[in-house]
């Protein structure tokens, strides 16, 4: 038992959608500290290229602008990754979306929009990227895949007074899509985990944060959001040779927080 090597990603590729900010760029800059090359993905592709630009100060770091959204945005972004890689040893679908709204005016459009981002692209993407995972896949260090869950997919979120019923749902679908995917996969040497995070600091939870940071820090048992290093620390077990034999889990990272 190597200890020194345990956490280790040298040699090892990642893709990360989503990776421009949030908790993706947390990841995302956790793998390549930990010794991977890491590819990110975002729509805009002005803010990917200069995010990637800045990561390439710790590691090797590529931007690939997609909108992962789309089975066109998915497929550019795959012949451009399979023209620069043989392999892929990690994807770590993060891109997603929330959508707000009051019971009586929730619209049908936001579930469309959440499904498609949040759970029909993770799948396809996973789906499309097989080849390359299992081109680097082996039995004692599979591929790995981490999908980006909630804690709002693990229990009804009452703290904010703002309905969020398809991102709730989005969340609970992905959770157990990664378990489904666990045992398609599994035999292809090709772990399926997905990480429920609580609140960190990012774009999509500014507002909530500035709103509600008082209540959110007294519903959590350890009194306090995320720090970026807890999220880029549960990825990097997932991605490494200590997580090669978790298979199927929902990790919450959450503090608490969805158990109080």
């Amino acid at each position: 038992m190597d200890i020194s090597t345990l956490f280790s990603l040298s040699g090892k590729v990642a893709l990360v959608t989503g990776g421009s900010r949030g908790i993706g760029l947390m990841i995302a800059e956790g793998l390549l500290r930990a010794g991977a090359t890491v590819y990110i993905s975002s729509r805009k592709k002005e803010v990917c290229d200069g995010i990637a630009q800045e990561l390439s100060s710790i590691g090797p770091c590529e931007s690939l602008p997609a909108d992962v959204s789309t089975s066109e945005g998915r497929a550019a972004l795959i012949t451009t990754l399979e023209g620069q890689e043989l392999n892929l040893h990690i994807l770590v679908n993060n891109a997603g979306a929330s959508w707000g709204a009051s019971y009586e005016t929730y619209p049908e459009s936001a579930f469309e929009k959440l499904f498609a981002l949040n759970v029909s692209a993770a799948f396809f993407l996973t789906r499309d990227l097989t080849p390359l995972l299992q081109h680097s896949a082996e039995p004692t260090d599979p591929a790995r895949v981490i999908n980006i869950g909630s804690m709002d997919g693990l229990h009804v979120p009452q703290l904010i007074k703002t309905g969020t019923f398809a991102y709730s749902a989005s969340k609970a679908a992905i959770h157990h899509l990664t378990r489904t995917l666990a045992v398609e996969l599994g035999p292809k040497h090709i772990t399926v985990n997905a990480i429920a995070p609580g609140f960190f600091e990012s774009k999509m939870t500014a507002e909530v944060l500035k709103q509600h940071g008082d209540e959110i820090v007294d519903a959590c048992p350890l009194g306090r959001i995320g720090q970026p290093e807890e999220m880029a620390g549960i990825a990097i077990y997932l991605a490494s040779r200590a997580g090669a034999y978790t298979n199927g889990a929902v990790i919450q990272v959450d503090g608490g927080t969805s158990l109080s």
